[in-house]
């Protein structure tokens, strides 16, 4: 192995130095990826491009996307080195080869991230004409604010609630959610006044 390495001309040892520490690196990502140990260990450079950078989550200058263009760019100059006379033509080939990994991966990424089934509950849309009880007096007349448990997606909920109903609603009052006022907040009713 000492007689291979030392007989490589120096660009040839760079580039399966580049090669060798991308992939040990790539190997180490992947296997962190499918036991879930690397959530949010990506270093993200918050640079914004025209618009919002990064708003449909794909950011392009992360440490993996780096480490998949180096293992395009290294595992392509080193297979091609031989072959190729023009040095300048294969570095050119072994670029645009990188950037063809990072942009795969972030295509992979994205399609796979569209098939998450997102966790959050859109409150205007499954709130409203949903029913529980009140958890802790909610005062009359929008004069306070009190508590309500309602079930959205077989989970039982906690929210703020007012009510203008002129009397307040006591703890254990079957209601009905009449609104949502903002994020947090629901106008609830009596269901004996439904």
């Amino acid at each position: 192995m000492t007689t291979w390495w030392l007989s490589l001309p120096v660009p040839m040892r760079i580039l399966w130095g580049i090669t060798i520490a991308s992939t040990l690196i790539f190997v180490i990502q992947s296997i962190l990826t499918f036991i879930g140990a690397d959530a949010d260990s990506d270093f993200d450079a918050d640079l914004p491009a025209d618009g919002d950078a990064g708003g449909d989550g794909m950011n392009l200058y992360t440490f993996r996307n780096l480490i998949h263009f180096l293992l395009g760019f290294g595992w392509t100059s080193v297979l091609m080195y031989g072959s190729m006379t023009s040095k300048i033509l294969l570095f050119l080939l072994a670029a645009v080869v990188g950037v063809l990994f990072v942009l795969l991966t972030m295509l992979l990424f994205k399609w796979l991230g569209s098939m998450q089934q997102s966790g959050t509950i859109q409150l205007q849309k499954s709130a409203t004409g949903c029913r529980g009880k009140v958890y802790l007096t909610v005062p009359a007349a929008r004069a306070g604010v009190g508590k309500v448990q309602i079930s959205i997606n077989n989970a039982v909920r906690e929210y703020d609630a007012m009510t203008d109903e002129v009397s307040p609603l006591a703890t254990g009052t079957p209601i009905c959610v009449d609104a949502v006022l903002d994020d947090s907040t629901l106008l609830v009713s009596s269901l004996k006044t439904n």
